[in-house]
């Protein structure tokens, strides 16, 4: 995929005013392919994948495939994840491949030349990082996704209950505190209309998290990627009083919610948009 036009923020908080603030999970869960009538296998995947991806294409702000459920398909699965890159090229559909990387040094350099080089297959738009090796060890990341005009969305407070042990550890000089205060030096050093390039992970159940560790995402320079709407519990009253202060920066993340609709693509696309009517509704009132 060529690198697109700087800077990722700006662009994806557009296409978010077009379109809505839905992001679609691409989840090839062995569940959901049986569900469709396929295999679990990679015709099965590569039929599910490109189904989803064709049916929204150019009609949502992003798609988010879960890379772990391609990678269980080996060699041929990220195949299939390329091909699902390359069918977003031209349009305003972006793609955050939810790849949670994270490690030190040259690894983590590789890292980033896979999933945000100018070369490579697997580089959408995004990327999601873990910090958990230090802020700064993401540093290679964000160097360049800077040359190659892509975007990374860094986990802060996820959705999954057992991340609290870790991400509230230190009250209001917290853990996810850090995080979000180094996303914002990092979205300092770009220009930027509406968001930098370093937005956040920060689940849509997180209920008064924020509250309690004294973080204000109003203040926050960047998106953020909101998981747990849907099929994992958030509702759309969730995702208003979490994201209060900053509800026009939210990319929404559904998965099961959307792709239980397939595999018929005139039924999936009718949910996205029946999603992202929902979506405006609440958040936007």
């Amino acid at each position: 995929m060529s690198a697109p036009e700087s800077p990722a923020g700006d662009r994806l908080y557009e296409a978010m005013q077009e379109f809505g603030p839905l992001c679609v999970g691409i989840d090839p869960h062995p569940g959901l392919l049986r569900d469709w009538g396929l295999e679990d296998s990679v015709a099965g995947l590569e039929s599910f994948a490109l189904t989803v991806a064709e049916s929204v294409s150019g009609r949502v702000a992003s798609i988010k495939p879960q890379v772990a459920l391609f990678e269980r398909h080996g060699s041929e699965g990220m195949r299939v994840l390329e091909r699902v890159i390359e069918a977003m090229q031209g349009s305003a559909t972006q793609v955050v491949c939810d790849a949670k990387r994270g490690d030190i040094g040259s690894t983590m350099a590789a890292y980033a030349d896979a999933w945000l080089g100018p070369q490579s297959p697997l580089a959408g738009d995004w990327v999601t990082l873990s910090p958990y090796l230090g802020f700064g060890s993401l540093d290679p990341a964000h160097r360049v996704a800077e040359e190659s005009g892509r975007g990374t969305f860094v986990l802060a407070l996820t959705s999954n209950p057992e991340g609290a042990s870790v991400q509230h550890r230190g009250a209001e000089s917290s853990v996810a505190r850090s995080i979000v205060e180094a996303a914002q030096r990092e979205n300092e050093r770009h220009k930027a209309k509406y968001a930098g390039p370093c937005g956040l992970v920060v689940g849509a159940t997180v209920g008064d998290a924020l509250a309690a560790l004294g973080i204000d995402l109003g203040r926050f320079n960047g998106l953020m990627l909101a998981p747990g709407y849907g099929a994992q519990g958030a509702t759309e009253e969730d995702l208003a009083h979490v994201f209060a202060g900053c509800r026009d920066k939210i990319v929404v993340s559904s998965s099961r919610g959307v792709l239980r609709h397939g595999p018929a693509q005139d039924a999936l696309l009718a949910e996205a948009t029946a999603c992202n009517d929902r979506l405006r509704k609440a958040l936007h009132r």
